[in-house]
Parts: structure tokens; C-alpha cells; sequence
């Protein structure tokens, strides 16, 4: 992946970022106004869930800013028939990224093969860069490490610490942890907890070269 630019001001950080609405409940408004804050800002794309891809890809149309969809979320408890179809469905609605849950279950369960295969199916059939999230609150240490392995054997293009709706978010340790394993030939994705700048800036050094937050504009209107 190409090294992160120079981050001298929070600012700085706009293109990394994904401004995330994954509330329940969301609105259409809601959906327009993030999409105007990430076109004001220059965020790399606005994350929303699949039945608000269309609304999302329209209003960012021409902006540069890439609508993203999450799949099988917050869980990762589906099949893999119904991800693979979730994940069509939001490409088919303008999705030039896919945000999928690992499967959880199956991870932790040891059945590696299933996560592997699962993963692949994803990332051949989606046709977007696909980027998995393996909710690191939940996981071992050496889980983590296998996670991201399951996921660069896939073809993922990047790997990615949270949800969001867990019991925790993004620290600096997972992030290194992940770009260990991982390399600099793949994404990795810092999300849930980054709130400021300086939470930003920490990620960003610790080897994330995309952000995910729904504090986008607090943190690059911040300081450090």
C-alpha cells in the first residue's frame, strides 16, 4: 500500500478517513448531510449500511468520494450465500467498497477453512476492494494474527480492527499487531473509539493507513 501522506495538521488526515453513519435508524437527511461533510472534506468515503448505499452513491456522485458498504454487520453470523448476496446487492446499489464482518463464529470455532474459503468467495465475487473486520476485542492475540493471515490469503484489500458496536475499538497495539502480519502490500483499517485528532494521529503511526469514525469532522477540525 502507498505510505500514508505527511500528517502535520488533523486536517492532514481527511483522506484516510471513512465518515461512518451505522446507527439503526439513520435517515435519509442524515445520510446526505455526512456525504456533504465528507465532499467538504475530502474524506475517503462515507460507510453506511446497504439500505442506504443508493442515497449515498448518489449524493457523492462526481465528489471523488467513495460510497462504502458494510456487510453482514455488526454480527458476522450469516452464511456465506447471504453475504455474498448482501455484498452484490450493495455493489449493484453504487458500493465501491465492502466493509464484511469476518465470520465470527467460524474463527472462533477454529474452522479456519470455512473463514478462508468464506473470505475468498467474498472477494471473487464482490468485484470491490473488500475490507474485513475482525471485531479485535473479541479475539486473542494469536487470533488476531490468524485473522489477518485468513483475510491476505483471501485477497482482502485491507483488514480491519472494529465494528464499532462492540465492547471495544481500535488501539494503537492491534494496529501494529495487524500491519505486522499483514505487510505494507495491504490495507489496514482503524475503527471504533477514534473520536480526536490525537486518536487519529495515533493510529496513522502505529501502521493504519485508513480510519474509520464517525467523529470525522471533530477530528480533522481538532488539534493534536
Amino acid at each position: 500500500m502507498a505510505a500514508p501522506p505527511a500528517i502535520r495538521a488533523p486536517s492532514d488526515l481527511a483522506p484516510l478517513i471513512d465518515h461512518t453513519l451505522l446507527k439503526p435508524g439513520a435517515t435519509a437527511e442524515e445520510v446526505r448531510a455526512a456525504c456533504a461533510e465528507a465532499a467538504h472534506w475530502g474524506f475517503a468515503g462515507v460507510c453506511v449500511r446497504p439500505e442506504w448505499v443508493a442515497e449515498a452513491a448518489g449524493s457523492l456522485a462526481g465528489t471523488g468520494v467513495r460510497p462504502v458498504s458494510v456487510v453482514d454487520f455488526p454480527a458476522g453470523t450469516g452464511t456465506t450465500a447471504e453475504r455474498v448476496a448482501e455484498a452484490l446487492g450493495a455493489v449493484a446499489c453504487g458500493a465501491v467498497e465492502i466493509d464484511v464482518v469476518m465470520a465470527l463464529p467460524a474463527l472462533l470455532g477454529r474452522d479456519y477453512r470455512h473463514v478462508l474459503e468464506d473470505l475468498a468467495e467474498l472477494v471473487g465475487r464482490s468485484g470491490v476492494p473488500v475490507k474485513v473486520i475482525l471485531e479485535t476485542c473479541r479475539l486473542s492475540r494469536e487470533q488476531k494474527a490468524i485473522a489477518c493471515a485468513l483475510a491476505k490469503a483471501a485477497g482482502a484489500a485491507f483488514v480491519k480492527t472494529s465494528t464499532g458496536f462492540a465492547e471495544g475499538g481500535a488501539t494503537a497495539e492491534d494496529v501494529a499487531l495487524m500491519r505486522s502480519v499483514v505487510g505494507d502490500d495491504m490495507g489496514v483499517k482503524a475503527s471504533g473509539g477514534i473520536r480526536t485528532a490525537a486518536d487519529a494521529l495515533r493510529m496513522v503511526q502505529a501502521g493504519a493507513d485508513r480510519l474509520g469514525a464517525s467523529a470525522s469532522v471533530a477530528i480533522v477540525a481538532g488539534r493534536f
